[in-house]
């Protein structure tokens, strides 16, 4: 037999073990008479570090992943928007069922290189009021957090495990971030108490960069760090002008809004293929003229892995839609 299929078997066969010879196993050392007497209990000793590093059983499930559709600047403020009360909920699910150790959270309003990642490594940032023409109040908004360099070098690696070229620097979180989660996690009710690390979106409309993306990170879920991705499932500030106000939203909202459920919705098996093919849909340049904001749903959906993703809620209204979505089970 192969060594590495011995080494192979002899790992399987320590799970096996009756967990009163595993408990031995680990308590003795071999400074004790008793360890030195039973030659057995040294030769699963050699092996302990198998179990500290590979445990046979996990108790911690994969955090969920999340898509806020996260609106404009005064989302925050405008507490009489049916958006308001959703975003509400999300943040409370995820405080207080998830309790994540850790957030990563990639915002349409952050795009680097065509093929190169950035993300914030620094530990104390400011805000980025990304915005003009709005009150002065918005302005002055704020949002305690703290971001994680541990976390942020993690996420190096896996990016470059994964041959996507990314570096670190200091850089404000942006209004897809702080916006959203004043609502979702406000500092008086609900707070986030965690890291927060941003990282940006390729500087691309490549669907399936962004879904690989996704994917090179996925691992942070078994330590129970939350992937979000920020935007909006149909987001065209042109044709606001033309909308704002009538109670019936411009068709390509509602037909957009459908497809991409639809498509987020399939079998995971399938998933990439069908997201893909929205973007080459008739309507998904006038729902998306650049698709800064549909491409945190595909890396939302990437990080998914096989899990399958459901659309929680949505809103047509206007020029835009509000499609919230979660991919992954909920901890009880």
């Amino acid at each position: 037999m192969p060594r590495a299929r011995v080494q192979g078997s002899r790992q399987l066969s320590l799970y096996l073990l009756p967990a009163s010879v595993l408990i031995l196993a680990f308590l003795l050392s071999s400074s004790i008479p008793l360890a030195r007497s039973l030659p057995f209990l040294s030769n699963i000793r050699s092996y302990s570090h198998l179990f500290r590093s590979h445990p046979p059983f996990s108790s911690m499930p994969q955090a969920p992943v999340y898509f806020f559709s996260h609106g404009g600047p005064d989302v925050q403020y405008n507490k009489t928007h049916p958006v308001y009360p959703v975003l509400q909920a999300i943040g409370k699910e995820i405080t207080q069922k998830v309790k994540p150790k850790a957030v990563m959270v990639f915002s349409a309003h952050w795009q680097a290189e065509p093929s190169e990642i950035h993300l914030n490594n620094a530990e104390d940032t400011d805000l980025i009021y990304d915005f003009y023409g709005f009150p002065p109040e918005f302005y002055k908004a704020t949002f305690p957090s703290k971001g994680s360099p541990t976390l942020a070098a993690r996420i190096l690696t896996l990016l470059s495990d994964a041959g996507i070229k990314a570096k670190g620097l200091k850089r404000g979180l942006d209004h897809g971030v702080f916006s959203g989660f004043n609502v979702a996690f406000n500092p008086e009710e609900n707070p986030l108490n965690c890291p927060l690390v941003q990282v940006s979106l390729f500087n691309n409309e490549d669907p399936d960069a962004h879904y690989r993306l996704g994917q090179a990170v996925a691992p942070l879920r078994e330590e129970n760090i939350l992937i979000v991705g920020t935007g909006m499932t149909v987001h065209n500030l042109r044709d606001m002008r033309f909308a704002w106000g009538s109670p019936t939203p411009l068709p390509y909202v509602v037909s957009f809004d459908n497809a991409l459920k639809e498509a987020v919705e399939a079998d995971p098996k399938i998933r990439q293929e069908r997201m893909a093919a929205v973007t080459r849909r008739p309507d998904a340049k006038q729902a998306h003229p650049w698709a800064d904001h549909l491409m945190p749903v595909y890396v939302a959906a990437g990080a998914a892995g096989n899990d399958k993703g459901i659309q929680t809620w949505t809103l047509h209204e206007a020029s835009f839609a509000w499609g919230q979505y979660r991919f992954g089970d909920v901890p009880a």
